[in-house]
This record gives C-alpha cells, structure tokens and sequence, in this order.
C-alpha cells in the first residue's frame, strides 16, 4: 500500500503522496501554507484532531497561472430581447509534491 496523507491547502482538501500533481485554485507563492488532517504510512494510520502537528510538505510550483474550464452564463429576460453571454475561466496553480516530511 502506497504512503499517502490528506492535506487542506486553501479551505480545499487532498490526497497526496510523493510525487503527485495537484491543481490549487488562485495563484501561490513559494510558501504553501498547508494543514495535515491524516496520514497513512504502511498500516499505522494517524489522524488529527483537528489538525497533525510537526509535518510538512515540501512543494515545487510547476505551472502558475493556469486557466481552467471556461464556464458559460447566460442571461436572458423574457420579451424584451435582451440576451448576454459571460464566459469566465479560473485560474489556478499546479503544484508537484516533492516529499512528506
């Protein structure tokens, strides 16, 4: 069984182990502030409660500035020929997991 942990990086949550890929919503900054709420290494499982203290994460920045899927709104009022069409794309962040320390 593969080592993995559970981390919430921005209010999102992740399951990560080394040398996954993840997609950040909003732009980082070398310092990614990040919480550990579990952690499995083999068959010893720890959990936080809330939160595991005394580990971190080291990440590299592969990609900034990333544009998602473009999202579509459309409005419309009735009888008065008014139509509008809003597109909008996110930006994210990819970031490569180095090592769970």
């Amino acid at each position: 069984m593969k080592d993995y942990a559970i981390i919430r990086i921005r209010g999102n949550q992740y399951k990560v182990s080394e040398g996954d890929e993840i997609l950040v919503p909003g732009t980082c900054d070398e310092k990614v502030e990040t919480e550990f709420l579990l952690r499995v290494i083999g068959d010893k499982v720890t959990f936080g409660k809330p939160l595991i203290g005394k580990l971190s994460v080291n990440f590299k920045i592969v990609e900034e500035k990333l544009k998602g899927k473009k999202i579509e709104v459309m409005k419309y009022k009735a009888k008065s020929r008014y139509r509008k069409k809003i597109g909008f794309r996110s930006i994210s962040t990819k970031l490569l997991l180095n090592k769970l320390v």
